[in-house]
């Protein structure tokens, strides 16, 4: 690929992480000369980061590619990522597709000039690194890739064993952001559980947000913020409140990947590392370090053999969760996983329908924590736009009309008026 103008358009599918390695590769090509076009329509190369943890998200992508094909016909489409790892010679039949790079070889696009070069280094941490970011909150990579195989899941296939980033590299890396003038970013990684374990340090995710609480929280507290992007149960332990209660920093908000509240569907997902009583426990506790606190979730129903009791049990037992938000997934087969060959698979209405009775739920206890922290003095706001943003505890904001926030990228205190259509009406105080 020359140098001479030519115009570059990324989309990325799925996760946070995604989003994280687009901005890389964007920042990368930037700085190689290449323009980012106004739109895919006119770009000379479209890359489409792609996503492949559910069924959805790979017809998403096949949609994704048709679409820029019709706007963009002489484009060339590079399919990058999670489902070009894994279903790429599908991918490469698909119209305008001109090349299908997988995620253990998507490093290669940092440094594409003309044309990907093979590697059989897939095993440590690829040098993705930001500067800046497209949207108002950053995300900081940490770690990569799953080696605990859940046996739904085909993450350990498409991003491999898990690999951590060096501690100093992640302190460089919010340093940068912080003077780039980004006052939210999200410590993001596919099992932060698993972080660390291959340094010959011992050190895992709780020693590295010490770590950057030491070097920030002094200076930062109060002026710039961390939010964890997912947490395993079995991390909801001693040391993270100890870290809670120390930091200065750290949202007072968490995200969960529960997936079920049954024991016994939990053992079959290849998740019997923990039981759903200890989270409610460690919650309990966590009110003492975060007298108010955001919760999500992530939520599976559907698993093969779930039965009506199991089902109502992971129903009983959200609906003891302190939630504040929740994804709902209905169980989707995909290919090489130990699920997908499993006696007992439910049918799509089935499913569908005790997705419906969970959300219903999650819908129910969003509103009560929205009214909750609406009669609160006053919250920290995050804004994407003039209007629109969140506050500390994960939950979304819209400035009441005559309002509008002129300081992009800081936090803005502001004045709770009232819970609204599953939003929360604001004034700047």
């Amino acid at each position: 690929m020359d140098t001479v103008m030519k115009k570059f358009w990324i989309t990325t599918l799925g996760c946070k992480i995604n989003q994280y390695e687009s901005e890389s590769v964007r920042e990368r090509w930037l700085r190689m000369g290449y323009e980012q076009a106004e739109n895919d329509a006119e770009a000379h190369e479209i890359i489409i980061n792609s996503c492949a943890v559910t069924q959805a998200a790979l017809r998403d992508l096949r949609q994704t590619v048709r679409g820029i094909n019709r706007r963009n016909p002489e484009g060339k489409i590079i399919i990058a990522g999670c489902a070009a790892q894994v279903f790429a010679k599908e991918l490469a039949e698909l119209p305008g597709v001109a090349d299908v790079i997988p995620q253990e070889r998507k490093f290669e696009l940092l440094k594409l000039e003309d044309g990907p070069e093979s590697t059989d280094d897939t095993t440590i941490f690829q040098p993705f690194e930001i500067d800046d970011y497209e949207r108002s909150r950053a995300v900081v990579k940490v770690q990569d890739g799953c080696s605990h195989r859940c046996t739904y899941c085909i993450v350990p296939i498409t991003r491999g064993p898990s690999v951590s980033r060096a501690v100093d590299d992640v302190l460089k890396e919010i340093s940068r952001l912080l003077a780039a003038g980004f006052r939210e970013m999200i410590i993001s990684g596919i099992n932060l559980s698993h972080y660390g374990r291959e340094f010959e340090e011992k050190i895992d995710f709780w020693d590295l947000m010490e770590r950057i609480e030491d070097e920030f929280g002094q200076e930062w507290g109060g002026r710039a913020r961390l939010r964890i992007s997912s947490l395993e149960p079995g991390q909801l332990k001693e040391r993270a409140l100890e870290i809670f209660a120390k930091s200065k920093l750290i949202c007072p908000q968490l995200h969960l990947s529960l997936q079920s509240g049954d024991r016994q569907v939990l053992k079959r997902m290849g998740r019997g590392h923990y039981k759903p009583e200890d989270v409610l426990v460690f919650l309990d506790k966590l009110k003492e370090v975060w007298p108010v606190f955001g919760l999500g979730a992530d939520i599976l129903t559907g698993f093969p053999g779930e039965t009506e009791e199991e089902f109502n049990n992971t129903l009983e037992f959200c609906r003891k969760l302190p939630l504040s938000y929740a994804h709902v997934f209905p169980y989707s087969i995909r290919p090489g996983t130990a699920a997908a060959s499993m006696k007992g698979q439910l049918d799509g209405p089935t499913k569908k329908e005790r997705g419906r009775i969970l959300r219903e739920l999650v819908e129910e206890k969003k509103q009560e924590f929205l009214q909750k922290i609406s009669e609160m003095d006053s919250l920290k706001v995050l804004f994407q736009n003039k209007n629109k943003g969140i506050c500390e505890f994960y939950s979304t904001c819209i400035l009441e009309e005559g309002f509008e926030n002129e300081v992009p990228r800081d936090l803005v205190e502001v004045i709770p008026v009232a819970a609204k259509d599953g939003s929360l009406m604001v004034k700047i105080k």
